[in-house]
């Protein structure tokens, strides 16, 4: 009996180190085991009167009530053993959470984006065509205008914003290339996808496909650029779904493509895809496709000079009165969604803003929304 009860105090002392050292417990643990079983070797060693000494000078003195370091251990233990308990009471059983790992890392390092409704946010109605819109100025963070902003929507090519962000933070030179195959060619046209044009086996470089992704809305320099940084368009989403979760989206944004085709579960709100449109100016490799009009992909032996691809929202919006400039876009389309844009402006003042909207009836329409916007918030 006696023997049970020091080998229960020897279990107490190793908890309360796990519980007070942490990550130094696995070091811990096995010290104090080999002391405890070099102690109990010891002391059943008959010819090791020493040890046997101070074996019994240790129970005696614990016996007589001396304060012990053992003592304060075990105090600690049975303290610790009592707040675990209530702990793992309240705490979710193993693997209840939906969240991956990789996620909740994301969570824990966020990098949020925000703007705030105010008194003088204005509600749009029929002024526009877009049935979801909203206008932030990125001075004061605040939302200046607004229309079913947290509303569901599809994001449509606009989703290849948040492509271009992910990559731009896995990519480290630009000038590597990537073999375009069948799984990027196919799956655009598969898909009824916009496409830059690459031809199967053509090598291209990284910039290539980054520019591809913005400029005419490629769905195969997309597909190329999502292989090239994660190796399978799959494994790519979920970095994409990490990076929600980083910029503290993923209760209202889930993507599972990286080109923005329709599916039930793909979705975010204009607020979202403000905020990943701002996080997007942040990094000098996506504000700079995203601002550019044209661009003409490296020479290969299927396209000697090149392919030519433009910006069209940008090339038709530059000469319209939008009370300044609008510097970078992205459009989308699906039957879902309609037409659909995120861009950035600035205007004579030097103020900036952000502006997304979904669903007007027509690319025209979705570009003279922006216009619109924009204009009011000039005071022009």
């Amino acid at each position: 009996m006696a023997e049970r009860k020091r080998r229960s105090r020897r279990l107490k002392l190793i908890y309360a180190c796990i519980r007070k050292f942490g990550p130094y417990a696995a070091g811990l643990v096995a010290a104090i085991v080999l002391v405890c079983v070099g102690v109990s070797l010891s002391g059943n060693k008959a010819g090791n009167v020493q040890a046997g000494q101070e074996s019994g000078a240790y129970e005696e003195t614990a016996q007589g009530g001396t304060a012990s370091i053992e003592e304060g251990a075990l105090m600690e233990a049975d303290a610790a053993m009592e707040e675990s308990q209530s702990a793992e009471e309240g705490a979710p059983m193993e693997g209840s959470s939906s969240k991956t790992a990789q996620t909740q890392e994301a969570e824990d390092t966020k990098e949020v984006y925000s703007a705030n409704v105010t008194a003088q946010t204005a509600q749009l109605g029929a002024d526009i065509d877009s049935s979801y819109a909203i206008l932030i100025d990125l001075d004061t963070g605040n939302v200046l205008a607004q229309k079913q902003a947290e509303a569901r929507i599809n994001p449509a090519s606009m989703t290849k914003v948040l492509t271009v962000l992910v990559a731009a933070e896995h990519v480290e030179n630009l000038d590597d290339t990537f073999t375009i195959t069948l799984n990027e060619t196919d799956y655009s046209y598969v898909n009824d996808c916009s496409s830059v044009g690459f031809a199967e086996n053509e090598v291209v470089t990284v910039r290539d496909l980054f520019y591809g992704t913005i400029l005419p809305s490629g769905g195969d320099a997309a597909a190329g650029l999502a292989a090239y940084v994660a190796g399978s368009r799959e494994a790519f989403v979920e970095l994409m779904n990490e990076k929600l979760a980083q910029l503290g989206l993923s209760d209202t944004a889930h993507m599972t493509n990286c080109v923005g085709l329709y599916d039930e579960d793909h979705y975010c709100t204009v607020y979202d895809m403000a905020m990943i449109m701002e996080a997007a100016l942040d990094n000098e490799l996506c504000r700079e496709v995203l601002s550019a009009h044209t661009y003409t992909t490296s020479s290969t032996p299927q396209h000697p000079e090149g392919i030519t691809i433009s910006n069209w929202f940008l090339r038709r919006i530059e000469d319209k009165d939008t009370g300044g400039e609008v510097i970078c876009g992205k459009t989308g389309y699906v039957v879902q969604s309609g037409s659909c844009a995120a861009s950035y402006g600035r205007d004579v003042n030097g103020r900036e803003y952000v502006c997304v909207t979904a669903d007007a009836g027509s690319s025209w329409k979705c570009i003279y929304d922006h216009v619109a916007l924009y204009k009011e918030a000039s005071g022009t």
